[in-house]
């Protein structure tokens, strides 16, 4: 083949293929930004000129295809995937609502429409009307990238997509059956039955499966991603067979495996890097490229029908977000930002019309009218998403803490190599996001004849951090001292860098002679009043099921408490897992109020304990996937108890598959301990 035959239009090579399309990604939404346009925009645009309706640049042949279901496919385990689960399952009654709405205003308007005004025979009118209420959220990365995609309205939003786009397709079979006369009860119990084997292997087997492979291959990250990837295709596949869309699958892939992938971990980063850089907009170039403009001059019937189906999809979809709006009291933001994530028809949409027209129920001015509501509903779908959404970031940003209060700056001290990459993943985890302070990893050396080599061991291991973290998008600074010993060089490092809190790795050594001075937990706790994590991760910790947060009476009234609530509640979020919490009564009630007044909401439960020794009696009820929480204290303050030197010994001892976290929450400058209450001591390694 010779170079002026790869050059003819539509190009055929491959390569040349897949460096127009990659030159489309690049600079179409470079371009359009400067002139105000969402960049989704410049992507469908793209497609709409370079396709085969457009300058027939390339053709929509089966590589584009794939790629752009692959993007649509993507998109819709994104949306289950970074949905906060807790409120999910607190809105789904609101997702029933919003998708009953959604889907029945536009079926009912356009069917009375259509069979009324302008005589279409009923299965037609119904199966042309199905199309309106059914939408995709080719959107949903503008609401992402915003940082809004854990906001009620886009909860709501996603939630109601599944029930409409189900609904839409259900009404779809049933029509095309019926035009085939295959609709009995055995079609219908046939597909009850499929529908519940598919989401029970989805929502339980899954998950199931996934928490086994991310605990047996946790250091193949390469491995992780394409197992996840196979996980969403799998969940297609089983959807298609149940008999339904494929994108239904995608979704509860991501709601599958959402608690075990945390938002700030490098598998999360990853996913989303490949969604939104390559395959998301293949589908958006994809969507384009079906759009034919030459539909606007087929003659006034094309255009009249064309105009009613556009408008129709339109207005019902808005009447849709409106009545939300009212029912749940919400504002005219969060109104605009449903109407937008709403109102986009491409993938269901094509289907239901193309199997009509295939049918024969649905003529040829329908199927170009479907085509031009597909730019237009696209288009007005980015301009209103990426309008309401900057107007709701902004509004949530001000309600978000005074960032001129202290910000979290977190130490991690470092000499394990084994230990470095879950120090890592827990200190991204606990990091508060409305501060965009790096983390520390730290090094310490010890000065003596061997510092040079020890210098150049520890670099290493720096270095290992930094590229770990960096898979996280997360800043990381090096810090590295040389200090007379280990306690030393942190506590020169905390004073230097300003550190709010420092996690330190446990090497499982406890000693039972009286206490050792010159341990680093031991000069840490004497010498700091910031809080102290000391971890031992047993477990991967996105397998983590539950949180069991044991805590001392008292405990909320130390200077540090709403400091470990939050770290407790982001360790929850992030890992999407339960907290329960354990002690007396009257500080169990303490923590209940603080979780109700502040955000965000997380699933917890409260057990009554009357003391630190009931930690044996709970291991029956604890699972491997069950991390332990000990909320501590320094000696002499008042949450303090002597039951608390037992504590590491019974965690040591009883729990040695279980991950476990001691934290010694943030003191009061000048507390100091009481040397004479020390009967035992541990060390702990960074």
């Amino acid at each position: 083949m010779n170079l002026a035959l790869k050059l003819t239009l539509p190009f055929e090579d491959p390569v040349m293929i897949f460096m127009v399309v990659l030159l489309i990604i690049l600079v179409a939404p470079i371009i359009l930004n400067r002139l105000r346009i969402p960049g989704i925009v410049g992507l469908i645009l793209a497609g709409v000129i370079i396709g085969p309706n457009g300058f027939n640049i390339l053709t929509r042949d089966s590589s584009i295809i794939l790629f752009g279901t692959v993007g649509l496919l993507y998109i819709m385990f994104l949306a289950g995937l970074e949905i906060d689960m807790f409120d999910f399952k607190k809105n789904k009654n609101k997702s029933l609502v919003f998708g009953a709405l959604t889907f029945f205003i536009p079926i009912i308007t356009g069917t009375a429409v259509f069979h009324f005004f302008l005589d279409y025979e009923l299965m037609s009118a119904i199966l042309l009307s199905s199309m309106f209420s059914s939408h995709t959220l080719i959107a949903y990365p503008i609401a992402s990238r915003l940082g809004i995609a854990k906001n009620e309205a886009v909860t709501v939003t996603i939630g109601g997509t599944i029930v409409t786009d189900t609904a839409v397709l259900l009404v779809l079979a049933v029509v095309a059956g019926s035009a085939e006369g295959n609709i009995d009860m055995y079609y219908w119990i046939k597909l009850a039955v499929s529908l519940a084997i598919f989401g029970t292997i989805v929502m339980v087997g899954f998950p199931y499966i996934a928490r086994w492979f991310f605990r047996n291959i946790e250091g193949e990250k390469g491995a992780q991603f394409i197992f996840v990837l196979t996980m969403v295709f799998a969940a297609a596949v089983l959807s298609e067979l149940a008999g339904v869309e494929a994108i239904i699958g995608a979704f509860l892939a991501g709601l599958a495996l959402n608690t075990l992938i945390p938002h700030t971990s490098a598998l999360m980063n990853r996913i989303e890097f490949v969604g939104n850089n390559i395959f998301i907009p293949f589908f958006l170039i994809n969507v384009g490229m079906i759009v034919d403009m030459r539909v606007l001059f087929g003659g006034t019937g094309a255009l009249l029908i064309a105009g009613t189906i556009v408008v129709i999809a339109l207005v019902t979809k808005f009447l849709a977000a409106w009545a939300t709006q009212k029912v749940f009291n919400y504002s005219s933001v969060q109104r605009d930002l449903i109407f937008g994530l709403s109102s986009a028809h491409a993938a269901a949409t094509l289907a239901v019309i193309l199997v009509g027209f295939n049918l024969g129920l649905i003529n040829e001015e329908a199927l170009n009218g479907t085509i031009l509501l597909i730019l237009v509903s696209c288009l007005a779908s980015s301009f209103i998403t990426e309008k309401s959404a900057k107007r709701l970031a902004i509004i949530e940003s001000r309600k978000k803490p005074d960032l001129s209060e202290k910000p979290d700056r977190i130490l991690v001290p470092i000499s394990n190599p084994k230990n470095i990459e879950n120090l890592i993943d827990l200190a991204v985890m606990l990091k508060n996001p409305d501060f965009h302070e790096p983390i520390y990893p730290l090094a310490v050396v010890i000065d003596n004849e061997h510092a040079e080599e020890e210098i150049f061991k520890k670099n290493k291991m720096l270095q290992e951090a930094i590229t770990h973290a960096s898979a996280t998008d997360n800043d990381v600074q090096l810090v590295s001292k040389l200090d007379v010993n280990v306690a030393s060089g942190i506590l020169r490092a905390i004073k230097e860098l300003m550190i709010t809190e420092v996690i330190l790795g446990w090497n499982a050594k406890i000693t039972t002679k009286d206490r050792v001075f010159g341990t680093v937990l031991d000069n840490l706790l004497e010498n700091t009043e910031q809080m102290i994590l000391v971890s031992k991760i047993a477990q991967p910790l996105n397998t983590t099921r539950r949180l069991i947060v044991i805590v001392p009476l008292n405990a909320e009234l130390e200077r540090g408490y709403l400091r470990w609530l939050r770290t407790v509640k982001a360790l929850s979020v992030q890992l999407g897992a339960k907290i329960v919490f354990g002690g007396r009564r009257r500080t169990l009630n303490k923590i209940r109020q603080s979780l109700i007044k502040g955000k965000p909401a997380v699933e917890a439960e409260f057990e009554p304990l009357s003391d630190f020794k009931d930690l044996e009696i709970i291991k029956s009820k604890l699972a491997q996937d069950d991390m332990i929480l000990v909320i501590s204290a320094r000696k002499g303050t008042i949450s303090y108890n002597n039951q608390m030197d037992y504590v590491p010994r019974l965690l040591s001892r009883t729990y040695k598959e279980n991950s476990f976290i001691i934290i010694y929450p943030e003191q009061n400058p000048g507390v100091t301990q009481d040397q004479s209450y020390v009967n035992i001591s541990y060390t702990t390694e960074a």
